[in-house]
């Protein structure tokens, strides 16, 4: 299928040939009839692409904050990875569109296959012949309204919230700043509650537009109609409410609010202008400044907008969904026109010289439609839902692929988020004898970019497909973690080689659903990114160690900071803790140091945060304490690990720096600007195991040992004493 993208770095437009997404529970795939370009945040996007790199840090300094951080933390070398890897991708454009239901995912009852639905959303409303939407992103079209009226759903629900936030109410005045798209919408909304509008734009035709539209009086900010409006229509009073849809750098939309708006009136923030408030003028008439949140309550909210949990309606009576559903009904009764907002209507093919036209000012227009062509859906397959022990193996032991000793390794990766290219292709792409197969993913554009970037013969949504190809000769799978057991499982009994990043499972029924899979297939070809026990200084340090005669203690310090709010990570439900998602790597290194798997666990933890601390007890009385605090001081380094034994004490530094005390003295040379944590390492090992047929880097032994004591956290915490591992060997 085809879809708009746009390479951030570059600024390049392209309509692109991209895999079809699977149709995933809790959604459905649509096939778009017409999608609407948002002439104001669209343009602006595009527009901030063009800009030289100093000019996209100057426009987004936050983007420049983290950046510093992951540098502080990770290293100038990944840091780097993973900000050209972000910059140089195709990113998706659109967020509302109105087409034909095409299939219906699992869990879906409210719609069928055939049925026109507008449709909402920057991740799921894209430019793009199919969508996958999920359930609260999406509304049946009422009879008889026309598609490309319904497109218009996701900017007609931006404004419906904007003047939801301003409370208004029959026979106020309202003041409405910038008359584009949402401004255009806003002044017919507020029409239809009788509200009486003035409007304000330096553009004679938008002006011109909006009292066509049901304002009373518009005119230039700058001159004196729109004040002479207000003090005629409030007798001199002031507007009820100013509702801010500009965008730009001036600061004159918020000192217009201040000046034309009433004691204790309302200012509500929509567009993304400057808010320098006025401190005196706020402050004089205690006015009350409201920011409206896009599409409404359950914005950004992943258990709204991607599980489907509605919001009980005696709670929140206006929610995304209900909103993008009201202004449909208010489209199909007439109470609003959207008609002679439709500037120009482009064929989809036409997309990147529409743009064009648009942001050179060639193209003037309020609102721009694509129309696509009506032809036969590409058949596409659908996506697994994610279901989900003494190691047993059946079938005589290990199942090694049939495969050409001078043949390159061929690789397939399921996923191919932020880690899987940052941190593992990029040592990929590099190696000789590896050819990179086919990657799959359940978002087009992501299979499409990494298709791109590192080289793979194929991109696609079919996972089955590359489960069933003989000649791929092992998987990585670098999804989300409530994925990893049950993709797991699958490969193995697929018999491939398989190699997936931590953790392994969640739960230890997961956990036992894996090992079934290895007794079932006798495949026990697996590894888990557990990679710092590759890290070339660990490995140095280790061996200036040497080996020991007594019982040793580990102390294991993991600053793990604060995540940003809307990570994934914090999805707890359903992707587990932090610590069951990210732990099995301190667990692995402690084992990997002490030489044993743990054969106890003790975990405690303070209330209020998620700082734990892990006590493992090893077969031979050594002990390993693995601190895990998230309330650490960011600029202090995230990793750092003392070993204890027969009196010498080795010294990790956050992979930049290590020392060994002892008889001797060792301390490795400081490389501020790499710190290697073994992936490449790592790689290279299972890549070798893979083309010889010869063991895996780890013994599965051990895979399934940091995994149960990972998952032994969780059950030490809740009973307050020590886990007995049974598996331990």
């Amino acid at each position: 299928m085809k879809q708009v993208v746009q390479n951030y770095k570059s600024g390049e437009l392209a309509v692109l040939d991209v895999p079809v997404p699977g149709c995933k529970p809790g959604g459905v795939l649509v096939r778009t009839a017409y999608s609407l370009i948002s002439t104001g945040t669209e343009l602006m996007k595009v527009s901030e692409a063009g800009m030289s790199m100093l000019g996209k840090a100057r426009s987004r300094p936050d983007q420049v904050a983290k950046v510093m951080q992951s540098v502080a933390t990770n290293g100038v070398p990944a840091t780097y990875r993973k900000v050209m890897g972000k910059l140089d991708s195709y990113t998706p454009l659109g967020y509302s569109l109105c087409g034909v239901v095409e299939q219906v995912g699992p869990g879906i009852d409210d719609v069928k296959v055939g049925d026109l639905v507008a449709c909402a959303g920057n991740e799921h409303a894209l430019h793009a012949e199919l969508n996958w939407v999920p359930k609260n992103l999406y509304t049946p079209v009422p009879d008889g309204l026309a598609p490309r009226h319904a497109a218009f759903g996701t900017v007609g629900s931006i404004a419906l919230q904007g003047v939801r936030q301003g409370e208004p109410q029959l026979g106020e005045v309202a003041l409405v700043v910038g008359l584009g798209l949402i401004g255009q919408l806003v002044v017919q909304l507020l029409a239809a509650s009788g509200v009486r509008v003035v409007g304000a734009d330096p553009d004679p035709a938008r002006c011109e537009l909006a009292e066509r539209l049901g304002a009373a009086a518009c005119g230039d900010p700058a001159s004196a109609a729109v004040e002479a409006a207000v003090a005629e229509l409030t007798d001199g009073h002031g507007v009820d409410q100013v509702y801010l849809a500009a965008g730009g750098d001036s600061n004159q939309p918020v000192e217009l609010a201040a000046r034309l708006c009433r004691d204790r009136g309302r200012v509500v923030d929509i567009g993304k202008c400057r808010l320098d408030l006025p401190w005196n003028a706020y402050y004089e008439k205690e006015l009350d400044v409201r920011f409206s949140r896009s599409y409404g309550p359950g914005r950004y909210d992943p258990g709204y907008e991607l599980e489907g949990r509605d919001y009980p309606i005696g709670y929140v009576r206006w929610t995304e969904r209900r909103n993008l559903a009201c202004f449909l009904d208010l489209l199909a009764r007439g109470s609003v026109d959207v008609e002679p907002l439709v500037s120009h209507i482009a064929d989809f093919d036409d997309a990147v010289e529409t743009y064009r036209r648009l942001k050179d000012g060639e193209l003037k227009a309020v609102t721009a439609l694509f129309r696509y062509p009506e032809q036969t859906a590409e058949r596409e397959a659908e996506t697994p839902a994610v279901a989900v022990p003494e190691v047993k193996r059946s079938g005589g032991g290990a199942v090694t692929p049939a495969r050409t000793a001078k043949a390159p390794v061929r690789l397939a990766f399921i996923g191919a988020g932020n880690y899987a290219t940052s941190m593992l292709l990029p040592h990929l792409a590099q190696r000789d004898g590896v050819e990179l197969s086919t990657v799959v993913t359940t978002t087009a554009l992501s299979a499409a970019n990494a298709q791109r970037k590192f080289g793979f013969a194929e991109a696609t949504t079919d996972l089955d497909a590359v489960l069933g190809d003989k000649s791929i000769d092992a998987v990585f799978v670098v999804t989300r973690h409530s994925s990893h057991a049950e993709l797991t499982r699958k490969a193995l009994l697929a018999g491939k080689t398989v190699f997936v990043e931590k953790p392994l499972a969640l739960t230890e029924d997961e956990l036992t659903g894996v090992l079934a899979a290895v007794e079932e297939s006798g495949n026990d070809r697996l590894q888990v990114g557990f990679n710092r026990r590759f890290a070339p200084l660990l490995q140095e340090a280790r061996k200036r160690f040497g080996a020991r005669t007594g019982p040793a203690s580990l102390r294991y310090l993991v600053n793990a900071g604060q995540l940003q709010h809307g990570s994934w990570y914090l999805q707890q439900g359903t992707e587990g803790s932090r610590f069951a998602g990210e732990g099995g790597h301190f667990i692995d290194t402690a084992s990997w140091l002490l030489e044993a798997d743990p054969v106890s666990v003790y975990a405690l933890a303070p209330s209020g945060n998620e700082d734990l601390q892990v006590v493992l007890g090893y077969p031979d009385g050594s002990t390993a304490t693995i601190s895990y605090v998230t309330t650490g001081a960011p600029g202090f380094p995230k990793e750092t690990l003392d070993l204890v034994a027969d009196g010498k004490v080795l010294r990790l530094d956050d992979f930049v720096r290590a020392s060994v005390y002892g008889r001797k003295k060792w301390v490795s040379s400081r490389l501020p600007k790499a710190r290697d944590k073994g992936q490449s390492a790592e790689l290279a090992a299972f890549v070798r195991a893979v083309r010889t047929g010869g063991p895996m880097p780890v013994p599965l032994e051990s895979l399934v040992a940091t995994t149960s004591a990972t998952l032994a956290v969780r059950a030490g915490l809740a009973g307050g004493a020590p886990v007995t591992l049974a598996r331990a060997r």
